[in-house]
């Protein structure tokens, strides 16, 4: 029999969970990077601390090497401005009395902490040094420009008046004379000492009388490439030629070259017309009648025009007129180029004789030339363009022009820009 007794002071055999009662832990202390919520006493309610008047702490959790670290981040505040990992500056402002100039310095320096050390360097050693460099060579390009420039006039001066000085009697002095307007007068007297020069309409015509006849006619003309290559151990030693005419392997003749300074010397005496350099360069005129009286030639028995005669010719027009109507051979290495611009003009092209292989391969350019039937012969050669200009009217009793650099403007190509190109 059940004693009813013992039922009524008999335990549960399950107690109740009792309540644990939660620390309030300081966040400033606690070692934890978690989120710290205390109890309010009040309500019993978990709220998280927060002091409005308080100037947030600068202490940083230490790091405990057997704990794995809380991945828990606390809530953003809606009424706050998403931050920019940058302190707020009146907050900074309030805590260290640090001035907004301060700040700001330390505000870049945050920023400038996005970019690695290394792209810095490089973008430092990218830009400033070049930047200086560029600038210094600028300005010593111009500094010697000037210097150049200054240095000309006063040498150009002095060289003028100290000829006109020379020449001025000592027992009078002539009032505001320049030594131009000396010079200029004295031309005036010399004029029936100088060798007359066909122009552009003169040229054009005896060109179009010869093609009409159909006479030979050789129309070559003179640069200081032909010049250099004649005054060899004639007028100037092998290595001052060497010196001034470092173009002439170019040009189609290699130092030295005596059969080819020779042969240059011949077909000046059989040239129909020469076209002579106007520059009063040392390599131009003055070596012209050096060359030639070296030579034991009598320029009083040729004929002339300008060296850039072709060039005339051809912004003047008279050179499309000219070809309209015959037949043209094309020589030299960029005949192909030349012919094709021709065509394109409505001009017949019946023969091209390309590459020319330098002063040595005049014969077999010759003789190939000779199988077209042509009218007249646009040679672009270099210096061995005189020789087979010569020997083509010669031998086949036809005319023929030094074309020279203009077939390289006409086809579009760039050639090397030095003085004497013609």
């Amino acid at each position: 029999m059940i004693n009813v007794s013992l039922l009524n002071t008999a335990k549960p055999l399950v107690a109740p969970p009792k309540p644990v009662k939660q620390p309030v832990v300081n966040a400033v202390q606690s070692r934890s990077p978690q989120v710290v919520k205390s109890k309010s006493i009040t309500s019993g309610k978990v709220i998280p601390k927060s002091d409005s008047n308080r100037i947030p702490s600068k202490v940083t959790p230490k790091s405990d090497s057997n704990r794995i670290p809380s991945k828990i981040t606390p809530k953003a505040d809606k009424n706050r401005a998403p931050s920019k990992a940058i302190p707020k500056t009146d907050r900074k402002h309030a805590a260290t009395g640090a001035s907004p100039k301060t700040t700001k310095k330390r505000i870049v320096k945050l920023r400038k902490k996005n970019i690695s050390p290394k792209r810095r360097y490089h973008a430092k050693r990218r830009l400033i040094p070049m930047s200086r460099n560029i600038t210094e060579k600028s300005i010593e390009a111009i500094s010697n420009q000037e210097g150049y420039d200054s240095g000309y006039r006063e040498g150009l001066l002095a060289g003028e008046e100290r000829i006109l000085e020379e020449h001025i009697p000592n027992d009078l002095i002539i009032p505001d004379i320049t030594a131009r307007e000396a010079m200029a007068a004295g031309v005036q007297v010399l004029r029936n000492r100088g060798i007359p020069l066909l122009d552009a309409a003169g040229v054009y015509h005896e060109l179009e009388k010869a093609l009409q006849d159909k006479q030979p006619y050789a129309f070559i003309r003179l640069g200081d490439g032909e010049l250099l290559t004649m005054a060899q151990e004639k007028v100037l030693t092998i290595e001052e030629i060497k010196r001034a005419g470092s173009f002439l392997p170019y040009a189609g003749v290699h130092l030295p070259n005596l059969t080819a300074r020779d042969e240059l010397a011949s077909c000046l005496r059989l040239a129909s017309l020469i076209g002579v350099p106007l520059s009063r360069h040392p390599h131009f005129q003055p070596l012209l009648f050096a060359v030639l009286r070296a030579h034991g030639i009598d320029y009083q028995g040729l004929r002339f025009t300008t060296s850039t005669m072709n060039y005339a010719l051809h912004e003047l027009g008279l050179l499309l007129r000219l070809l309209q109507g015959r037949k043209i051979l094309v020589i030299g290495d960029v005949a192909v180029q030349l012919s094709q611009v021709l065509i394109e003009q409505g001009l017949e092209v019946s023969g091209i004789v390309t590459p020319v292989n330098g002063f040595s391969d005049v014969h077999r350019v010759v003789a190939e030339a000779s199988t077209y039937d042509y009218d007249i012969a646009l040679i672009a050669a270099g210096v061995p363009a005189i020789p087979i200009a010569v020997h083509l009217a010669g031998i086949g009793g036809k005319v023929t022009f030094d074309f020279g650099h203009l077939a390289n403007r006409m086809a579009g190509l760039v050639h090397p820009e030095r003085n004497g190109m013609k």
